[in-house]
């Protein structure tokens, strides 16, 4: 049992920065969400260790936690939502109703279906010009710029060959990402989270958060609610 009730604005928050999967700025949430995490409900999130909040420039940025996520995903098992009234609440209601059930249908937890996304290029969205031709295109072709999954794990693993001293270093992938330009953001991604799942590779936050620079949180991957910055693959 949860041990103490969220109100309105604070179970909100957790769920728009479910959605969002990621880091996000009071600035980014009232352009996107028309949201802002006032200052009682950030410190009460923070206090609760729901939420991780910092003060960037003249505005806050917040992520949830691994708690959070947990936070959130018992809530809505119990139904320990907060009254939402009018239609649109009836919509939210009836779809954060279905969301557990879902869940343990399709036997995922929140983090696995509210994952960060990347847009991608136009070029690689349309699959080139889009010639209505291309019935006479073969099945097994692939768009420029769309790399099979084993043919990026490959490059993965080369990736990191060349920049590690050894099999079992860690590699950070600011460094491994510039490696893989050519690739659209989201397919590293996916491929960096299925192969997360392997027994030889593991993928862990910066232990130092400190330390990270703008560049090391723009390259990490968000795995389980949380953002991963290191890279390591053991030998053979």
């Amino acid at each position: 049992m949860s041990e103490q009730k969220l109100s309105l604005p604070e179970f909100t928050a957790l769920v728009v920065l479910a959605v969002e999967a990621g880091e996000i700025s009071n600035t980014e949430l009232k352009k996107r969400f028309s949201l802002t995490i006032e200052k009682k409900s950030r410190l009460k999130l923070n206090e609760l260790k729901l939420v991780d909040s910092w003060k960037q420039g003249r505005t806050y940025v917040h992520v949830l936690t691994d708690r959070g996520w947990a936070r959130l995903a018992e809530d809505l098992s119990e139904g320990s939502v907060p009254t939402l009234p009018g239609s649109a609440g009836s919509i939210a209601r009836a779809l954060l109703g279905w969301l557990p059930l879902y869940l343990r249908h399709s036997d995922q937890r929140l983090a696995d279906v509210f994952q960060p996304y990347d847009d991608a290029p136009e070029d690689a969205r349309s699959g080139g010009t889009g010639d209505a031709e291309s019935s006479d295109t073969p099945t097994d072709f692939a768009p420029s710029g769309i790399a099979q999954p084993e043919d990026l794990e490959a490059r993965v693993r080369a990736a990191y060959a060349e920049l590690a001293p050894r099999p079992g270093s860690w590699v950070g992938l600011a460094r491994l990402r510039p490696l893989l330009g050519d690739v659209p953001r989201g397919q590293v991604d996916e491929t960096l989270i299925r192969m997360e799942r392997l027994p030889d590779v593991n993928l862990v936050p910066e232990s130092n958060q400190k330390t990270l620079t703008p560049g090391d949180r723009e390259a990490g991957v968000i795995i389980g609610g949380q953002e991963k910055h290191l890279l390591w693959i053991g030998g053979a």
